[in-house]
């Protein structure tokens, strides 16, 4: 199934050289998680600060439960200081 993975700021630099821009579209397994891709691509947990599926947050105790479908977008933002 074809999937999104999207990183921003700091992140993208965990992406492959073929991305188009912080994103690369995917063939994943079925069954495939939201902790699966971040360990695939290497993103260290304490870097995957702000997780969403298709806009919608996935908090860390839920990140080896959910499994993404078919078109999903997955967003990963780092910690972000701000003053």
């Amino acid at each position: 199934m074809r999937v999104v993975f999207k990183l921003f700021a700091s992140l993208t630099d965990y992406l492959p050289p073929e991305r188009k821009g912080n994103r690369v579209e995917l063939e994943v397994a079925e069954g495939t998680t939201v902790n699966d891709l971040i360990a695939r691509f290497r993103v260290p947990e304490r870097s995957a600060h702000l997780v969403l599926v298709n806009g919608a947050f996935v908090p860390p105790q839920a990140r080896a439960e959910r499994r993404l479908v078919e078109g999903d977008e997955l967003a990963i933002w780092p910690p972000i200081a701000g003053g």
